[in-house]
């Protein structure tokens, strides 16, 4: 679709890495003139191919902020608008739709954000082999697939090993933040962040006196899509989760 260099790869992964289960699903769709503009223009400065054969250079990808990984933005509006509010911060978002990338680089150019990134490709690649530990200064997964199926609950991105994979590449105090409308997948995510010896559960205590669910954080604005799931009945759910320092892990 693009010239080599020229914009995202379509498997920048390639042979390189063996992926035997896919957290996401790989979504086809036209891109259109002006997301093609962007990426063309833009992907040189603002954007990286997750390749999994060398370490990115954080402090001079960014500029020396502090870093915040998000997997999955979907058009990018939510990720732009948090980048503006917080230019202080770096934010490095993943995502294979195409379509999304050039529309969450064009926003970046239109409102002159210098502190986002777009990499392409799978983000467990980029966790294993691409950043170093204690890189991070947050991960963000924000309405990720849920993958509603039984047989496919494998699937989804969050499980133990992805956790812990996340927390060895987050600094002691860094917050993990998790939004779901998929009630069954929340109560999952939950679980599994709970069980993690890496977190600590940072929402408010209830009337029980335990810890669940967040109120959602006016730092994540409202986005489109999170409007249509509340439209037809949906609950959204926050999850907080707090890195503890744990100097033993790898």
């Amino acid at each position: 679709m693009f010239p080599r260099g020229a914009g995202p790869a379509p498997d920048p992964a390639g042979a390189h890495h063996d992926r035997t289960i896919r957290s996401f699903q790989p979504r086809r769709s036209r891109v259109t003139p002006s997301q093609r503009d962007a990426l063309l223009r833009l992907w040189p400065r603002w954007g990286l191919d997750i390749d999994g054969l060398a370490p990115l250079d954080l402090p001079a990808l960014f500029g020396g902020l502090p870093v915040v990984l998000e997997i999955g933005f979907g058009m990018g509006e939510a990720t732009a608008e948090m980048a503006a509010a917080d230019p202080d911060t770096g934010i490095l978002a993943v995502d294979v739709h195409t379509p999304g990338q050039g529309h969450l680089l064009r926003l970046a150019e239109k409102r002159g954000l210098t502190n986002v990134r777009v990499a392409n490709g799978d983000a467990l690649i980029l966790l294993r082999t691409m950043l170093p530990p204690r890189a991070l200064a947050g991960v963000r997964v924000f309405f990720p697939d849920p993958w509603p199926k039984k047989r496919h609950h494998k699937r989804r991105i969050i499980q133990p090993e992805f956790v812990e994979l996340a927390a060895s590449r987050m600094a002691p105090g860094a917050l993990l933040h998790c939004a779901t409308d998929w009630a069954p997948y929340a109560a999952s995510m939950l679980e599994v962040l709970t069980a993690s010896p890496s977190f600590a559960n940072a929402a408010p205590e209830g009337a029980d006196g335990v810890r669940a669910f967040a109120p959602r954080p006016a730092v994540r604005p409202l986005t489109r899509f999170e409007r249509q799931g509340l439209a037809k009945g949906h609950e959204v759910r926050d999850l907080l989760f707090r890195r503890l320092d744990d100097r033993a892990d790898g």
